[in-house]
């Protein structure tokens, strides 16, 4: 895949573009769809399959303090767009500049000069440019001008049969919920963190359930506070089934500030800190709650173990 991370210096292309264009967070099943359609134009037209997609996320720079919080990283993002065959990514640098841009110089720049654009494939609710004043029909009215086609696509209807499409809020919906087996639907894989393990105050391991403490970037989306079964995965590749709790610990702390991710590797027992992990979220357990004491804990840590390892086993079962 090539990536392209300033506009401004595209390299030339004999063949152009089939392109979609978005910011992409999750790579869900509904972009997935638009993907395989552009794809499907660039067989047709002998061209290459493109995305252009923006850094940071629009909402992070337009309205920081109500922006949500991020379903992937950009590491995250180009690796999921690649492995869906993406021949070329357009990383945007979204800033003040890019904001005051009109549809029509983004269109210019962008995607016909850098791009060299003959089809652009969007959902049909798509908007962007300043003030969000570009939509699929001066979109295609830019295309009839410039030399390309526009499709404007349905969006892809949830597998659960609620009204709404597939989308980076219903996927964000379902984590609040704790909803993770319908991210995971919506998604077309589970819900992963990544994030560095750190030295937290060592409280699961006084008690005999030692915890994996990754740090996870404030701008990404946790699911609810509550224990999972899930999976770690290690730098060097290695899966490990775990129980997962996110949480603010409140038989140890009434008035904690943040929720934190605490991961113990079922059957293992090694150092991990300062490694990158991978977090893997399947299946809830149950919510968090605050017990009467460090031996009703533990007694429920022992169920919490139990439940992850019957339901890790039966998922790989069914694989």
């Amino acid at each position: 895949m090539e990536l392209i991370q300033d506009p401004e210096s595209c390299p030339a292309t004999s063949t152009g573009h089939a392109l979609t264009i978005g910011a992409y967070d999750g790579v869900h099943m509904g972009h997935q769809a638009v993907i395989r359609a552009a794809q499907l134009t660039a067989r047709q037209l002998d061209a290459k399959m493109a995305v252009v997609t923006f850094e940071p996320h629009p909402a992070l720079f337009l309205r920081p303090e109500n922006a949500p919080k991020m379903l992937t990283s950009l590491d995250q993002k180009l690796e999921l767009l690649e492995s869906a065959g993406v021949d070329t990514v357009v990383v945007v640098p979204f800033n003040e500049e890019r904001a005051s841009e009109s549809p029509e110089d983004f269109v210019r720049n962008v995607l016909v000069r850098c791009l060299g654009a003959r089809a652009v494939i969007v959902g049909h609710d798509f908007h962007f440019g300043a003030n969000r004043a570009g939509n699929v029909d001066v979109l295609s009215a830019l295309g009839e001008e410039l030399g390309f086609s526009v499709d404007g696509v349905q969006l892809l209807p949830r597998p659960d049969g609620k009204v709404e499409s597939v989308s980076s809020t219903a996927v964000r919906r379902a984590l609040a919920g704790g909803e993770v087996r319908t991210a995971t639907r919506l998604l077309g894989r589970p819900h992963e963190l990544r994030g560095t393990v750190v030295e937290g105050d060592q409280r699961g391991r006084t008690i005999g359930f030692p915890t994996a403490n990754v740090a996870i970037p404030a701008t990404m989306a946790l699911p609810a506070d509550a224990v999972y079964a899930g999976w770690y995965l290690t730098p060097d590749g290695e899966r490990r089934p775990a129980a997962i709790n996110i949480g603010k610990r409140p038989t140890f702390y009434q008035d904690a500030e943040h929720s934190l991710l605490e991961a113990h590797l079922i059957d293992f027992a090694g150092d991990l800190y300062g490694q990158t992990a991978r977090v893997e979220f399947v299946e809830l357990i149950r919510s968090e709650q605050r017990f009467d004491g460090i031996d009703a804990l533990k007694e429920q840590l022992g169920k919490d173990i139990a439940r992850a390892t019957d339901i890790l086993e039966w998922k790989n079962g069914e694989s």
